[in-house]
């Protein structure tokens, strides 16, 4: 996709789907955990504060966004965040939000 072409239906589509899927608080912290690497649910919803089973729910609606990938080690199921656009899109967001907040200058 050239930077003057308009993106088409299917591909905003799928961009406003993940967005909606980063504006929950639970998802967001989730998937910023996975940036760095693999995560059971113990673990992440340790991290997180919150219960097992609303920690599988969201991954459940992030794995079905395409935003975090899978995988089996024995009976655990590990989940990370699904490539190097999803890491960069989280610590973006995430980064510039910390500029508000902190009143930091942007940069580019």
């Amino acid at each position: 996709m050239g930077a003057q072409q308009l993106p088409t239906g299917e591909q905003v589509t799928a961009a406003v789907t993940a967005l909606r899927m980063l504006a929950d608080p639970t998802r967001l912290r989730l998937l910023w955990l996975l940036r760095e690497g693999e995560h059971d649910v113990g673990t992440l919803a340790a991290a997180v504060g919150a219960a097992r089973p609303a920690v599988s729910q969201h991954l459940g609606k992030l794995l079905l966004a395409g935003l975090v990938s899978t995988r089996r080690e024995g009976r655990r199921a590990l989940y990370r965040a699904r490539g190097g656009h999803v890491r960069r899109l989280v610590t973006e967001v995430l980064y510039a939000a910390d500029h508000q907040v902190t009143g930091t200058p942007e940069h580019d």
